[in-house]
């Protein structure tokens, strides 16, 4: 199987989860479908949704969580 990667659609904060207190939308080895939030991105208090844009299983994540990141930066690898 072949291995994809989702970028950061903008320079911000990554986050992997909606709140502090709430769990990440998706671990490694969950599967993912085209339409499921993997994280968010915030930019001047800004949450953006990041979506997978495919389907497959998440082999890794390769940003953190709270990583600063810029636009088009790989955030996870998926398997697809």
């Amino acid at each position: 199987m072949a291995t994809k990667q989702i970028l950061s659609p903008l320079p911000g904060t990554f986050y992997r989860k909606p709140a502090p207190d709430k769990p990440v939308y998706k671990s490694d080895g969950d599967s993912v479908g085209a339409d499921d939030t993997v994280g968010l991105v915030e930019v001047m208090k800004s949450f953006n949704e990041v979506k997978a844009g495919l389907a497959g299983k998440i082999v890794r994540f390769i940003a953190e969580n709270e990583e600063a990141v810029m636009a088009g930066q790989p955030l996870v690898e998926v398997e697809v």
